[in-house]
């Protein structure tokens, strides 16, 4: 939290700068009343229906939302259809805050730094998407007005992925996504497939929504997020292209731009292949360091865009696949000192070698074989990891599991938990060429992924308890409550044993309560495991000199 509190120090001194929004131009009242008037909505436990459109909840948990028309139309539907949803998210960023900030005094604070932060934020978002949010924002209460009136709210939840990254303490952000052609697939052609592992906390991820959307003006286009969310971080449009976004290493800039959601979703409505995908984001601003993977069925083939705010640069795949985690790897980026130092430090080019590796066992992929990888939990050469490591593919965080086919217009959205539950298929040909049929979810079943057999077992049921027990642990140590047992604290540990952090946490909590040789220990088991990072490991030993010390000195 250093370096965030540093910001709000900073902003503190700087206030007198902030703005409010702007309500976007040329805002048609009229679409938004008729819309409000004649499209009323019609409401049950499972289905919300305004006119045409509508949201169903598919019998996976998923919510499909189906909107169609103009800007103003388009959020005016979304905040209808989804106002519930959007508003226990709303509660979800809030609660983290206040989890982060108990002090309604300091939250006051940091909400004035992002005034001021994003004080030109919606001067580089177009008008059109400004309309939408605008409008959408018109669905959130009051509670929250003392933090920023509701636009203000909602374009800053739209720079939440780009937030997460840049201050690193607000989410974790640690995508892995391929994509596959030619002789690596089964029928030869274009297969896409990328984990979303953006993380707040277990509630976050609960309401997942799939958005098929037909706006008046460019491409039909599915995305998956979360409500209230008309960006885009995984998504493909009518005419089989795609993009994903994988976080790269970003230094803090002094202002947000365009979130880099909001540059996808245009790429997505207006771009057929990838040259025009690349034109578009050659004229965007952004505020953080993204690694795009595009692809087309145009094209058959796909591309990384690695685009910084001040470069951009296009990787060619050297066969006929393409693998991307968290670091660049094109030519202008790739010997950059920031990139090497995430290289060097972080779990991104563990996960890219596991990525390769998995791929090279794995000739002639199909959907589910692609599901497999991404469900993958094991370690290089055998190395055991325990569940939710950071060096695993499948870490245990991710938001939504993504599986594309451009030239079939077939797409593979995964299920709770994370990606290991089934995949449901859509065929985008079926869902955009026809008229939108209310009350049904358009899922194909018999192209249905099953669910991750991990998700039954006792293994993951052990993991469950595992984190619970690790969320109240840590809470103790902030809290310098050592009331824990050995014995408590050794079966603990055997829900995970491969894993480093329940040695870690152990090593914290016997040395709260003074008990030096154990700390040592534990810490001693912790340093010993398979650990995802150096700042994790440079932490472990200096907790371990610590013990060492004290147990000496006694």
């Amino acid at each position: 939290m250093l370096r965030f509190s540093v910001l709000v120090a900073t902003s503190l001194l700087l206030v007198s700068a902030c703005r409010s929004p702007k309500i976007p131009l040329s805002l048609n009242q009229q679409r938004i009343n008729r819309v409000l008037v004649d499209s009323p909505l019609a409401k049950t436990d499972f289905l919300m229906r305004s006119g045409d459109d509508y949201m169903v909840k598919n019998d996976l948990g998923n919510w499909e939302l189906y909107v169609h028309g103009s800007p103003e139309v388009i959020g005016t539907k979304i905040g209808l259809l989804s106002r519930d949803l959007y508003r226990q998210q709303e509660e979800i960023f809030a609660s983290k805050l206040f989890e982060l900030v108990p002090s309604r005094r300091k939250q006051k604070r940091i909400m004035r730094f992002l005034s001021w932060y994003n004080r030109k934020l919606d001067k580089d978002i177009p008008q059109e998407y400004l309309k939408e949010i605008y409008t959408l924002s018109n669905f959130l209460d009051t509670t929250y007005n003392y933090l920023g009136s509701p636009y203000q709210r909602t374009l800053w939840m739209h720079g939440a992925h780009d937030i997460g990254h840049v201050l690193e303490d607000l989410a974790m952000v640690g995508c892995s996504s391929f994509a596959v052609w030619g002789g690596n697939t089964r029928d030869g052609k274009l297969l896409v497939a990328r984990n979303l592992d953006f993380y707040m906390n277990d509630d976050f991820a609960k309401q997942k929504v799939i958005y098929f959307v037909k706006p008046d003006e460019g491409y039909p286009y599915v995305s998956v997020s979360w409500p209230g969310m008309i960006g885009v971080l995984s998504g493909m449009n009518r005419q089989g292209l795609t993009i994903t976004l994988n976080a790269g290493k970003s230094s803090i800039p002094w202002s947000a731009r365009t979130p880099i959601s909001i540059v996808a979703r245009e790429v997505l409505q207006y771009a057929a292949n990838i040259q025009q995908a690349v034109e578009i984001l050659k004229r965007k601003k952004v505020f953080v360091s993204e690694s795009l993977m595009i692809s087309s069925a145009y094209d058959e083939k796909a591309v990384l865009v690695e685009i910084t705010p001040r470069k951009i640069d296009v990787v060619e795949a050297t066969g006929s696949r393409l693998l991307s985690t968290n670091h660049f790897q094109g030519k202008l980026l790739g010997d950059d000192s920031r990139n090497r130092k995430n290289i060097h430090d972080s779990h991104s080019f563990y996960r890219f070698e596991k990525l390769q590796s998995l791929l090279d066992t794995m000739d002639r992929l199909t959907p589910e074989r692609a599901a497999s990888i991404l469900r993958n939990t094991d370690g290089q050469h055998c190395e055991k990891l325990g569940l939710g490591n950071d060096k695993s593919l499948n870490h245990m965080l991710a938001h939504h599991g993504i599986i594309f086919q451009p030239e079939d217009r077939l797409v593979y959205v995964s299920s709770a938990p994370g990606q290991m539950g089934a995949f449901k298929a859509y065929d985008l040909k079926e869902i955009f060429d026809k008229p939108w049929q209310a009350e049904k979810g358009r899922g194909i079943d018999s192209l249905a992924i099953s669910a991750d057999p991990l998700v039954a077992s006792d293994q993951y049921a052990d993991f469950k308890v595992f984190r619970r027990l690790s969320a109240s642990y840590l809470d103790l140590i902030d809290r310098e409550d050592p009331s824990v047992s050995a014995r408590e604290l050794q079966e603990y540990i055997d829900l995970n044993p491969d894993l480093w952090l329940g040695y870690y946490v152990a090593g914290r909590l016997f040395y709260l309560q003074k008990d030096y040789p154990n700390a040592e220990k534990f810490y001693s088991l912790a340093s010993g495991k398979v650990l995802p990072s150096a700042q994790i490991k440079t932490e472990i030993q200096r907790q371990l000199k610590k013990a060492t010390k004290r147990w000496k000195e006694r």
